[in-house]
């Protein structure tokens, strides 16, 4: 091979950079590979980049309220300048409303009870004082423009909901990539973008590195495949779907951007808010916007495509998103031709991501981050360098799972929970709540 590396990271979105950031300070000699001009140019770019601390399972919630400290303290975690600055977290909060569906958050609420995370009951009195203009009518089962009750009441109103004040956005998540790449880069590591990988060779069971499409032949005795919504194809290049009872999918998504109502200054006093009545998630954007995405009931369409044709424009997805906040914010005008993105999600099946090894040697999977990872990419980096750390030190992940211990809570993740052999967990939210 051309060059050797201790380990390859393919990919340099934000979970990969900080894979690359951890296992470079660790003391590995490492590479991120990237096919985009540079660090977090991918799904990344487009992500909400919402940091929340409510998830569907224990050690989902745990590794997210773990992440919110170190976007909380981000200049420190890095401990390296960027000549562009640092990505700036909006410490605003995140409500999430009592629902019939979440079971008025009976099951969140006895999970982050149990790790002592700071949480607030809201009536419905103190959720209009916060968001004036605010109607609590329900509305759910949510539905589609076409359908003719859409937007009708369905009877009663939202009791409130759950503030967590440990939450918030990072405005530009593009950045956030940026910076995790230079704080590498001041500890040994290396990136190379504008090249794709197209061969992973592997002899006697163990990958030996990569080969990228100019031909370069690299080696390294650990490749780890961050590679987002190409995870699969990436996956299928080292013949590591071999034993996988979990898989992953790119998934097309779309979010609307909205004018906030004149008279609410959303960009200054809004809050992250999760309403599965209306079946939306949203939160403040620049401009006084609010930025507005699908909790994916089952009337939405979930198009699973090919990453590198798929369709980039807005459709009435969006506006469909846009009517039902609406339903929330009467004065909110809604255009026929919204602004918005559309990119990826990499999802599995249970959408829970996979950390793991592969039952190739040496090939290691950070993958199906489903559009609700971005925030615990540093901690997901902490854990995929102890993981490797661990298998390649003679540790046997598949039979004796690790337990990584997160730095700022009292505890333990079993790492088995996100293995590619697991079951489809039942516990799972099953959308992009996690």
């Amino acid at each position: 091979m051309d060059q050797s590396y201790d380990a390859i990271i393919i990919g340099a979105g934000v979970i990969g950079a900080a894979v690359g950031l951890e296992l470079a300070r660790g003391g590995r000699k490492t590479l991120n590979v990237d096919a985009l001009p540079a660090a977090g140019y991918g799904s990344t770019s487009n992500s909400c980049a919402i940091i929340r601390v409510h998830y569907s399972t224990l050690d989902g919630t745990a590794l997210a309220y773990d992440g919110y400290f170190y976007w909380k303290h981000w200049a420190d975690y890095l401990d390296c300048l960027d000549e562009r600055g640092l990505a700036v977290f909006h410490d605003c909060g995140c409500l999430v409303m009592k629902t019939q569906q979440n079971d008025r958050l009976a099951k969140v609420l006895k999970t982050v009870e149990a790790l002592d995370i700071p949480h607030e009951h809201w009536d419905a009195e103190q959720v209009r004082a916060t968001l004036p203009g605010y109607d609590l009518a329900c509305h759910w089962p949510a539905r589609l423009m076409t359908d003719a009750d859409f937007g009708a009441p369905t009877g009663g109103a939202l009791e409130g909901g759950v503030y967590f004040p440990t939450a918030g956005y990072i405005s530009d998540p593009q950045l956030a990539s940026h910076n995790l790449q230079r704080a590498a880069e001041a500890t040994g590591g290396t990136f190379l973008f504008n090249r794709r990988v197209v061969e992973i060779p592997v002899s006697r069971g163990r990958v030996e590195g990569v080969v990228l499409d100019d031909g370069t032949r690299i080696s390294a005795p650990v490749v780890v495949n961050v590679a987002g919504p190409h995870s699969a194809p990436v996956n299928r290049l080292a013949g590591a779907e071999a034993d996988m009872r979990i898989t992953t999918k790119a998934l097309r998504q779309e979010v609307v951007h909205v004018k906030a109502p004149e008279g609410l200054d959303f960009e200054k006093n809004g809050l992250v808010i999760s309403d599965s009545d209306i079946a939306c998630y949203c939160r403040p954007e620049t401009g006084n916007h609010i930025l507005v995405g699908s909790e994916d009931p089952d009337c939405d369409p979930r198009e699973m495509v090919d990453p590198d044709t798929f369709n980039r424009d807005l459709t009435d997805q969006a506006v469909t998103q846009a009517f039902r906040y609406a339903q929330r914010l009467p004065a909110l005008k809604v255009s026929q031709s919204p602004k918005g993105v559309v990119d990826l999600y990499d999802v599995t099946e249970d959408w829970i991501p996979i950390y793991d090894r592969s039952c190739i040697d040496g090939f290691y999977m950070a993958v199906g981050s489903s559009g609700n990872q971005f925030k615990n990419a540093p901690v997901a980096g902490r854990m995929m360098a102890a993981l490797i750390d661990y298998c390649e030190g003679g540790g046997d992940h598949d039979a004796k799972p690790l337990r990584f211990k997160l730095s700022n809570l009292d505890h333990s993740i079993d790492c088995g929970s996100f293995s590619r052999l697991r079951e489809v967990n039942q516990d799972s939210s099953f959308s992009v709540l996690g």
